[in-house]
């Protein structure tokens, strides 16, 4: 059964900037979509903001392994119920993976508990993205380092949590560097932060970055199903305890009552 990826498109740009419709003319979630697509072993389809309930029911999610996450200039309209929804199933093991400025977005804040800002500019400058982690799932077929010719610049401090790998840090040609692709553990779900992306250039389209899509979202997939357990928090009576046990004091709560939330 192939790896079943959700691409999540913002879908604003494309359809009200020029210079985006014409680097994407196919969309930058349906280009991302066709690069995971050039793996067999992945089956990928996409949903955007505008759709109900942002495409991400609880019934479209159910049935994703790896969702990838772009946005930019509206991440304050993605709904709170649909980012704790995304969440959810996030510590239930499935795959997260957020490109570029979605760094600022409201799943990727709620995960990581910090600011995730960062220094920006927009000058078209070279980007060296060298390979830090080179025996990494991700890194996987990748040269020891890979240029873009035209991306914006992030710099640090990248105000994220300290990741479990670091698999590239990227240097721009006014000479700043950034960590730009981190990965993290949310429960039972594996997340991957890719920096590369903005949507007036053609990151998307270029080999390299679409073999790290690739990776990644292979990477991301837990096999193992969803994790439901994971929100429980049982009261676990005292006759029900592993060894034999004495009930001592007073407390808050009957037998098998719920806990405080």
């Amino acid at each position: 059964m192939p790896i079943r990826a959700l691409v999540w498109g913002e879908n604003i740009h494309e359809r009200t900037n020029r210079t985006v419709a014409q680097v994407y003319p196919d969309t930058m979630h349906e280009t991302i979509a066709a690069a995971l697509r050039e793996d067999p072993e992945i089956s990928a389809s996409t949903v955007v903001m505008q759709d109900p309930e942002h495409g991400l029911t609880e019934a479209k999610l159910a049935e994703t392994d790896v969702l990838l996450w772009w946005g930019h200039q509206d991440h304050g309209g993605v709904a709170d119920a649909v980012v704790e929804r995304v969440a959810a199933r996030v510590h239930e093991g499935m795959g997260l993976i957020v490109l570029h400025s979605g760094h600022f977005s409201k799943i990727f804040k709620r995960l990581m508990g910090t600011p995730c800002a960062l220094k920006w500019r927009e000058a078209g400058e070279r980007e060296r993205l060298w390979v830090t982690a080179p025996h990494h799932p991700i890194a996987k077929g990748l040269p020891q380092c890979f240029e873009l010719e035209m991306e914006e610049m992030y710099g640090e401090h990248f105000s994220v949590p300290e990741p479990l790998e670091t698999v590239f840090i990227s240097w721009f040609q006014g000479g700043e560097v950034f960590r730009s692709g981190l990965t993290y553990k949310r429960g039972a779900g594996n997340v991957f932060y890719f920096r590369p992306g903005h949507e007036t250039y053609p990151s998307y389209h270029d080999a390299n970055v679409r073999q790290v899509l690739r990776n990644a979202v292979r990477w991301a997939h837990n096999p193992q199903g969803a994790y439901k357990a994971i929100h429980e928090a049982p009261n676990v009576p005292v006759e029900k305890a592993l060894e034999p046990l004495v009930e001592r004091g007073p407390k808050l709560h009957a037998p098998g009552e719920a806990g405080y939330r």
